[in-house]
């Protein structure tokens, strides 16, 4: 089923293009010779291709590229981890030095990165309402069909408008009845976003046929989530409450937590913890590595003897990994996690001895990160420095989540490119998250033991046994598994009860804020977090005098909240909307 998806999703690229909006050339606004009008697409089978091109549109990828889809990746590894302390760019400083820019928020309105990600969004928002217009020149559908098409359609439009608002701030909107595509940005989307993820909310069914379709709770969910990014804690809340006690994913599986690790193994993906997951495949038949986490494809460890082509990016932190240390009560450090440093292997060569650090240690940790000595999935004992592109420049880590297992490559890895890809889906909402945005919810509207009972299930599923990495049967053979014996001094436990009550407000969000860095660390939330909560120039600039004197990569970094909390409009948009010697797109503040 997962082919036939996917082989659609590709056919129906060429379709929706079609319907592209945004250009504002006279010459393009004529008809196209050979393009298939609403004749020929509205209809039931022709709406089914245009929603799963808005689908499709969800990975990013496309020829607005040029080839480079980690600019615009789903999974916002560059503007949501890199850029929030999470990880270097990684690789070497020759390589991609956009990403350096925004990395060290250096970046001006200029920097390319910017307009692919635009680009990326607006290409899914012009999908979406592809759909929306054909669907009302639909007649071979019944009215009782339509309202689940439209639910879909919105949800996505309300998905793509949520990543522009949380980049951009103040961003166009732009629907199924805009007939002038030149919008300026000076109205806050909020209300609009809203309205889609409501309507899709109370329209889609519970379950899909599809495992790719999004339901109804998936909706909820992500209204939810912006509830929360306005502060309207009241409003989220019963929403958040809804999808934890009653929600199922679109395959029907009761919300819970799996082990930790199944959330990054394509053998384990839609489980019962995925909420809002875009499908990756590999191996389909189309030799389109697009299919297969193209964003990504930067980021594998890369060096001598390294088991992958290429090249070397996204390495996680040190002040990432300080961050999973873990008190003689198997609670974080929450105030200052780098006092109290996890052992790394700078500066050795691999073939030197070296012993892991033998504290304890939140075992999310090694699922998250690979370090020296450990193993690194099925692929064998982290090396160091031989995997590692440029130790100096960007530290002595490789990333773990992204990364597929050597056992079931032949299946769930695409190889056919420079670069590797794999089946691994990009999960935008899983239920850790839920559970922790509905424990922010509630601590900001007083509840602090439901906060702490959300906040300890997510502990909990990290404290078992069974979703802990365990050393191999045979370090000289990997792929003969692993024994039972632990991979390092794991210890973790939930907060004692009624902690976050005893302890105020204050000390829950603390509590809450650390938890989500360390539960969805290298997932493209943090820097988005971060803003929200008013802390990203304390946080960063923390970041920057720590890691500064560990790697050379982060020289001139500074972030200052009258300019980065969003990023720069791409100046190449702004000169696209310029009428009559006026620019209807307006810069962001700090960047003019």
């Amino acid at each position: 089923m997962k082919k036939i998806f996917n082989y659609i999703a590709t056919l129906c690229l060429i379709v929706s293009l079609l319907f592209l909006q945004a250009c504002q050339d006279d010459f393009l606004d004529k008809p196209v010779q050979g393009a298939l009008g609403d004749d020929v697409l509205a209809n039931a089978k022709g709406l089914d291709a245009l929603l799963t091109g808005a689908y499709a549109a969800l990975d990013g990828q496309g020829d607005f590229t040029g080839g480079n889809g980690w600019e615009s990746a789903p999974d916002n590894w560059i503007y949501g981890a890199v850029a929030a302390g999470d990880a270097h760019k990684g690789s070497d400083g020759g390589d991609q030095t956009p990403i350096a820019a925004i990395a060290t928020f250096t970046s001006g309105a200029d920097n390319g990165f910017f307009n692919t990600k635009w680009k990326a969004l607006y290409e899914g928002v012009t999908r979406a309402n592809t759909v929306l217009r054909v669907l009302t020149l639909v007649k071979d559908l019944p009215e009782s069909e339509k309202a689940p098409i439209e639910a879909q359609a919105r949800f996505l439009r309300g998905h793509y408008y949520f990543e522009l608002k949380k980049m951009w701030n103040m961003v166009p909107w732009i629907d199924e009845k805009t007939t002038d595509f030149n919008q300026p940005n000076d109205v806050d989307i909020w209300p609009m976003i809203e309205t889609d993820l409501k309507f899709a909310y109370e329209n889609l069914p519970a379950t899909q046929s599809q495992v790719g379709r999004v339901n109804k709770w998936a909706a909820g969910a992500y209204l939810g989530k912006t509830y929360l990014y306005q502060k309207k804690f009241a409003e989220a809340i019963p929403v958040f409450t809804d999808v934890i006690s009653s929600g199922v994913t679109s395959n029907g599986l009761k919300y819970s937590l799996v082990d930790f690790k199944d959330n990054f193994d394509a053998a384990t993906k839609n489980n019962a913890e995925s909420v809002f997951a875009i499908q990756m495949v590999a191996n389909d038949g189309t030799l389109d590595i697009t299919n297969a986490n193209g964003g990504g494809m930067l980021n594998f460890p890369y060096g001598t003897g390294a088991p992958f082509s290429c090249c070397g990016f996204y390495q996680p932190s040190q002040a990432l990994v300080n961050s999973y240390r873990t008190d003689a009560n198997g609670l974080p450090l929450l105030d200052d996690p780098n006092s109290s440093p996890v052992k790394n292997d700078m500066g050795l060569t691999s073939s030197a001895p070296f012993t892991p650090d033998a504290g304890t240690l939140d075992p999310r940790l090694d699922w998250t990160v690979g370090r020296r000595d450990i193993p690194y999935h099925d692929w064998g004992l982290f090396p160091g420095m031989d995997w590692v592109r440029d130790q100096a420049y960007a530290g002595p880590y490789a990333p773990k989540k992204n990364i597929h297992r050597q056992k079931n490559q032949d299946i769930y890895a695409d190889l056919s490119s420079w670069a590797p890809g794999n089946a691994i889906n990009v999960l935008v909402i899983r239920f850790a998250d839920v559970l922790l945005m509905a424990a922010e919810a509630e601590t900001n509207a007083g509840s602090l033991q439901k906060a702490e009972d959300y906040v300890n299930l997510v502990r909990a599923r990290a404290a078992k046994p069974s979703g802990w990495l365990y050393q191999y049967l045979d370090e000289a053979d990997p792929m003969a598994g692993f024994s039972d014996k632990p991979a390092a001094n794991y210890s973790i436990k939930t907060y004692p009860a009624g902690k976050f009550t005893a302890s105020g407000k204050d000390y829950a969000l603390k509590a809450i804020y650390f938890e989500r860095g360390i539960e969805l660390a290298m997932e493209g939330h943090r820097f988005f977090d971060l803003v929200r909560w008013g802390i990203a120039d304390q946080k960063l600039n923390g970041f920057f005098s720590y890691e500064s004197k560990i790697t050379t990569d982060l020289n001139g970094a500074r972030f200052t909240n009258s300019k980065n909390v969003y990023y720069p409009i791409p100046q190449y948009q702004i000169d696209m909307s310029v009428v009559g010697g006026v620019a209807k797109l307006k810069q962001n503040p700090g960047y003019n």
